[in-house]
């Protein structure tokens, strides 16, 4: 979300040659070598989920960008310190996503060198949180929009086959990048991905979508060590629940050059999804809707859908369809804006519905991961300000808190 972007020795012959691997087919298998660190632990869907708890999302910070080139304080948040992620996990969250964009930070054609500076930036933040024991997801994040300045992950782009080899090229770098961290570290592919069309997936673009993950998985794979057993997270068509559970195109990637040493029986694929829902109170920037659930007060300041039910009934979609199969869910991002301007009362309904989401993602086995964007006041996501390391909504955290227990 936004408002929630040479002389040959011997040895020079050899690298040289592995040079060439890295940006040939045969990278796969050469890096296959790599062997999987003795740190790194082989979690069941189940393991990892509970130890995965309630989840942060430090938005608008490594996906920011200005006329697209990303930087961390591109939308007013100050420069991410390790004072905030511990007081992010003092809160009580464990798994802290970190959205990135890349975008003119990629080099151009045949390699795609990711900027030096900011690879290393974005590694430092990872060891913020890495470093205090919690999980960390981080993703390509903006450069799949069509609304953002220097976006080129576009499914509905006429150049695929130039989109695909650099995607490869940029996952590669990446997972090289991290290829040590053991299993508290999550790669996932891409974020919110579509055409920027509200409604029914366009089925070729949907297919792009399915090739984007598949050669994501694949290119984690292949670069081996513990990347060839991590957990990788997938999203469908925009993350949307409805368009990734029901018959509209989405295609779950083959992991066939993962490490042998996970059983057959189980999986290395997380599934993510989104959930705003109903927007017209989780995101609408007015006070049409300002009251949520069971305990609303005023009928007229309340949804007409999206409720309870609604929660359960898609949750409980995503199970059925992925968790019984043994792919595990992440709400990648949940929350509602502050409308307290326009109603008083309100963070009591956005509480409730924190914990709602919360509680109910626990009963279906997922991992529920709230946005906050780093805006306090009127219509921001935040929970914490980020320049005085503060928590600014109590409430909605013991909320988050009381959900995942």
């Amino acid at each position: 979300m936004l408002a929630k972007m040479k002389k040959y020795s011997i040895c020079s012959l050899a690298f040289v040659l592995l040079t060439a691997m890295v940006f040939t087919g045969w990278s796969a298998r050469a890096s296959a070598a790599t062997p999987i660190t003795s740190d790194f632990r082989s979690l069941q869907a189940s393991q990892i989920v509970s130890e995965m708890g309630a989840g942060w999302n430090l938005g608008n910070q490594l996906e920011a960008t200005v006329n697209g080139t990303p930087s961390e304080t591109a939308w007013g948040n100050p420069v991410i310190t390790t004072e905030l992620i511990k007081k992010v996990k003092a809160a009580g969250f464990k798994t802290i996503r970190i959205p990135v964009s890349y975008l003119n930070h990629i080099g151009s054609a045949p390699n795609y060198t990711i900027n030096t500076a900011w690879l290393d930036r974005v590694k430092t933040v990872v060891d913020y949180a890495y470093n205090e024991g919690l999980y960390v997801v981080i993703n390509i994040h903006g450069d799949g929009f069509n609304s953002i300045q220097g976006g080129w992950l576009l499914v509905n782009s006429g150049n695929q086959a130039a989109i695909k080899e650099k995607y490869e090229r940029v996952w590669q770098q990446i997972s090289n990048k991290f290829i040590n961290y053991d299993e508290r570290l999550i790669f996932e592919s891409m974020n919110e991905v579509f055409d920027g069309t509200y409604g029914n997936p366009n089925s070729a673009y949907y297919a792009n979508l399915n090739a984007y993950n598949q050669i994501f998985v694949d290119t984690v794979r292949k670069t081996g060590g513990n990347n060839s057993a991590r957990w990788l997270l997938i999203p469908g068509w925009n993350t949307n629940i409805d368009y990734t559970v029901g018959n509209y195109g989405f295609v779950l990637p083959t992991d066939t050059y993962r490490s042998s040493t996970i059983p057959i029986s189980e999986k290395r694929i997380m599934i993510s999804v989104h959930y705003y829902s109903p927007w017209d109170f989780a995101g609408e920037e007015n006070g049409n809707i300002t009251q949520w659930g069971a305990t609303a007060t005023n009928p007229s300041k309340k949804s007409t859908w999206g409720q309870e039910d609604y929660l359960n009934a898609q949750f409980n979609s995503v199970y059925n369809k992925f968790v019984t199969q043994g792919y595990p869910a992440v709400i990648g991002e949940f929350g509602s804006i502050d409308k307290t301007a326009y109603d008083s009362t309100n963070n009591v309904y956005r509480a409730a519905f924190a914990k709602a989401v919360t509680s109910t993602a626990k009963t279906y086995k997922m991992v529920p991961v709230y946005w906050d964007n780093g805006y306090n006041g009127q219509h921001g996501f935040a929970l914490f300000n980020r320049s005085n390391n503060t928590v600014t909504q109590q409430g909605i955290i013991n909320a988050i808190m009381q959900g995942i227990q």
